[in-house]
């Protein structure tokens, strides 16, 4: 991996955490992900499942992780499997961790070989009361490829049928979804790359340049900070297609007059970043562009500051529509004859801001997190309201990632440029 070693100290707490959930003689498993394949030969590259990274830092495929509190040995509380590393491998892929390496990385002392699994696991599942298995709950998910955590799901399950079995996921949601100082950290530095990438942006925009170039330019800037590179498709956009949402072409020209809109973010170790800002080819934004831009910008930042602990999500939702509201008839955009007659569960302000302004940000770009429940101190989400008008061929986003606090906020992108005079200022500077 290109980041720098974490202190394992960050797993050994959350698996801390996580086992304070846990009913008596209970015992957890995680399974890595799967290497996905492409064609032929090939495949799409390694991403870890993202509870077993947060309960182990371990950052290879065929790795099984058991979490058993009350094992009557007293020991294997924690065992971590791991893919035993050969000459062969080592030639051909790189070495695997090895055991004491797999020790150093996790904290944890009980270290077998992937294979060992079932021959180690069965006396430990025959003391046991109940299995937490673990998926992928996400509200938003719809998979039809069965992963390795289902199939291993079914094994497990077919194999000792008279277990009582639990869901892993719900305490996974709720104890990732508020992050330590570490976590917060390395989001930070996801940040911070991400600004690194942004401002090489604003020398090298341009009338004529392509959408695909911008895309390399900023590739080059996060792997040369120990990225992996982008936290998510990145969405460069020029002109009307700032109004097609997830628009990943990244194909097409950027022409003089034209806005593009940039939601592009770094990875660091795994943790995301999650970014959106603006930035007109020519250097400079037309009379009407900046009024919306502005537009936006106050709203971003009216509703940064509605992210305080006990805040519902229904009321920040409502709070952020009425703010909209506000704005787009100022714009002319929407009337108060559109207002009146409203559609409750579809606002007027809809017609240009039709998604959500904020979503949970961590080990996955849409982290996991309770929408249903008051908002926390130590949570982190994005703010990213927008306005798509598309019969001017203009979208605009701001995004910023912020961290909710005590009594208050801190944007962990407050120095990434946002003002629409300091990017102008700085688009020009050369």
């Amino acid at each position: 991996m290109k980041y720098q070693a974490i202190d394992n100290s960050l797993f050994t707490e959350n698996r801390h955490k996580f086992k304070n959930h846990l009913k008596p003689n209970s015992l957890a498993v995680f399974v890595s992900n799967d290497i996905m394949p492409t064609n032929a030969d090939g495949s799409m590259g390694f991403r870890q499942n993202s509870d077993l990274f947060y309960l182990t830092g371990v950052d290879q495929e065929d790795t099984i992780l058991v979490i058993f509190p009350d094992a009557k040995d007293g020991k294997h509380r924690e065992i971590l499997f791991v893919k035993e590393t050969s000459e062969l491998i080592s030639i051909w892929e790189g070495a695997k961790l090895n055991k004491e390496q797999a020790t150093k990385v996790s904290g944890i002392e009980h270290i077998y070989w992937h294979h060992e699994f079932e021959k180690i696991m069965k006396p430990f599942i025959l003391q046991c009361e109940n299995i937490y298995l673990n998926s992928n709950e996400h509200a938003r998910v719809h998979i039809e490829t069965e992963t390795a955590q289902v199939r291993f799901n079914k094994k497990l399950m077919n194999a000792y049928p008279l277990h009582k079995y639990e869901r892993s996921a719900p305490i996974m949601h709720r104890i990732r979804a508020i992050k330590s100082t570490k976590e917060i950290e390395l989001i930070q530095q996801a940040c911070d790359i991400t600004e690194k990438g942004f401002r090489r942006l604003l020398s090298f925009i341009k009338p004529g340049v392509w959408e695909y170039e911008i895309e390399a330019e900023l590739i080059h800037e996060f792997i040369c900070n120990r990225s992996q590179g982008y936290a998510y498709s990145p969405i460069i956009a020029s002109g009307f297609n700032a109004c097609v949402l997830h628009y990943v072409d990244n194909n097409k020209q950027c022409k003089d007059g034209d806005v593009i809109l940039l939601d592009v973010a770094a990875e660091y170790a795994n943790y995301a970043s999650d970014m959106t800002r603006c930035i007109p080819v020519s250097g400079k934004f037309s009379k009407r562009q900046k009024e919306v831009y502005n537009a936006v910008l106050r709203v971003k930042d009216a509703a940064t500051k509605l992210l305080l602990p006990a805040q519902t999500f229904e009321k920040y939702n409502k709070a952020v529509g009425d703010l909209m509201t506000e704005e787009l008839l100022q714009l002319g955009l929407i009337t108060t004859e559109d207002v009146k007659k409203q559609n409750a569960n579809w606002p007027a302000y809809k017609k240009y801001f039709m998604h959500g302004t904020s979503h949970f940000l961590g080990l996955d770009v849409h982290d996991v997190g309770f929408f249903t429940e008051p908002i926390q101190a130590g949570m982190v989400f994005t703010v990213e309201p927008g306005i798509y008008i598309r019969e001017e061929n203009l979208g605009i986003r701001l995004e910023n990632n912020i961290l909710v606090t005590t009594n208050s906020q801190i944007d962990l992108m407050k120095n990434i440029p946002v003002a629409a005079d300091e990017i102008e200022e700085l688009m020009n500077s050369k």
